[in-house]
């Protein structure tokens, strides 16, 4: 694990200078649709073979073998041995000699460059093919400064992911999680950011001599609100990702927890106890009022605004167990939306909107699940001795949470909204309670 603290260039998204997406080799428009396709919401799964070749250039072959990684990881494409590829060093410009990718059974295929200019900028252009019916499925370029790579890598596999899946991508995101260390019952926590690959991870400026614990992320990606934790107090701070300037929010007289951005990113809802109570309250970060939007004596936590920022879900024990609800942004309006069993914490409204992620507790046993935002189709995703903390890929059809058993330390794990792909995510250490961030620019 670094601990070299994050510059404010490591973290800044490639500016609109720095990429440029334009079709390539001349193609007016790519086809309409493809041939070649994967059923991403089949009952049954099975990855479709595509063959990444090393991109011809320089580091050419780094960027194919990251955009490789993406598409497997993703659970819906299988990367083929590049030991048995037909053809090695294409040319960009040059169509593949299909009837030899055909005898692999790779469906699809890609291929591409990447070329230094006069100015020491990385020029990248790929190509997608239909192999079966040898057809260019989409042809784009990317402009880069060169340490910008592994970004336009996941770039790539954003742009492939897209248009064989129909779905958005989400490889081009970062993940900022409560990185742990040191024996159990004194635990050092502090927070970390990685792409969402597990590399380049690097310890943010948000120091505490306490604990730092719940980050979320903004809407816009550019902040990040965390909770501070020490024997005498919690804040809740807001950390500027570009700046590393930070602020707190209040200061408020009772405890304070759960912070969240709504779907704008200029209000923050959190939980604060007072009296005794403990209610959801919204601040207003341009007007810094706060306005207390629960006023029942049972225990509201853990507020999550819904896409359009017209609805707020939170859970609540106020029937005697903790159960979801949700309510307008403005606090009326509140029902209960959770009808099964067992007991229901942390829910978060998914960016897409369709769908709320929560954990569930079962006895000894803890789980990550989906409903409607209605409460109907309830399903469970993943079981374990203990799992909590759902976050949601930008393209809603991921949760990241995570995941721990007896004596084992924290990892990080993901689960798509099927059930059918999970896989214990890459990092550095042992980590919990993660936050996705949206799509980079």
């Amino acid at each position: 694990m670094s601990t070299k603290l994050l510059s404010a260039s490591g973290r800044r998204a490639l500016s609109a200078a720095a990429m440029v997406l334009a079709l390539a080799c001349g193609s007016a428009v790519a086809p309409a649709q493809a041939q070649v396709e994967v059923d991403i919401n089949q009952g049954q799964l099975n990855p479709l073979p595509i063959a990444i070749v090393p991109f011809t250039g320089q580091q050419g072959a780094d960027i194919a073998s990251v955009v490789s990684a993406d598409l497997q990881r993703s659970g819906y494409f299988l990367p083929v041995d590049p030991a048995t590829f037909p053809e090695k060093d294409i040319d960009v410009n040059v169509q593949p000699r299909f009837q030899a990718w055909q005898s692999l059974k790779a469906q699809a295929l890609v291929d591409g460059s990447a070329t230094e200019d006069v100015n020491g900028r990385l020029n990248v252009e790929f190509r997608l093919w239909d192999v079966f019916n040898g057809k260019q499925l989409a042809g784009v370029k990317f402009t880069a400064t060169k340490e910008n790579w592994r970004r336009v890598a996941h770039k790539v596999a954003d742009q492939v992911y897209e248009k064989l899946t129909g779905a958005n991508g989400y490889f081009d995101s970062k993940i900022i999680f409560v990185a742990e260390s040191g024996p159990r019952g004194h635990r050092v926590k502090q927070l970390e950011i990685m792409d969402q690959d597990g590399y380049g991870g690097e310890y943010l400026p948000a120091r505490s001599s306490g604990e730092l614990l719940t980050p979320r992320y903004s809407p816009t990606g550019q902040e990040v609100a965390y909770l501070e934790l020490t024997a005498d107090y919690s804040r809740i701070w807001i950390l500027n990702l570009d700046s590393s300037r930070r602020e707190a929010l209040g200061p408020y007289s009772g405890q304070v927890f759960a912070p969240r951005f709504s779907a704008d990113g200029q209000k923050v809802a959190f939980s604060m106890v007072r009296a005794g109570n403990t209610d959801v309250y919204v601040a207003d970060l341009r007007t810094r009022e706060t306005k207390r939007l629960t006023t029942d004596p049972g225990i509201d936590t853990s507020p999550s605004f819904s896409p359009d920022g017209a609805q707020i879900v939170f859970n609540s024990d106020r029937s005697g167990s903790p159960q979801i609800y949700v309510m307008n942004a403005d606090g009326a309006g509140v029902h209960r939306i959770s009808r099964g069993t067992g007991r229901y914490n942390t829910p978060v409204w998914s960016p897409t909107g369709d769908w709320i992620a929560f954990t569930k507790q079962e006895g000894p046993r803890f789980s990550i699940g989906v409903m409607k935002p209605d409460g109907s189709g309830e399903r469970i995703l993943s079981t374990s001795y203990f799992e909590e903390g759902p976050t949601w890929a930008p393209n809603g059809r991921y949760i990241m949470f995570h995941r721990e058993a007896p004596g084992v330390e924290p990892t990080l794990w993901t689960v798509d909204i099927t059930g059918r792909i999970e896989k214990q995510a890459a990092a550095p250490g042992a980590a919990s309670d993660p936050t996705w961030s949206p799509l980079l620019h």
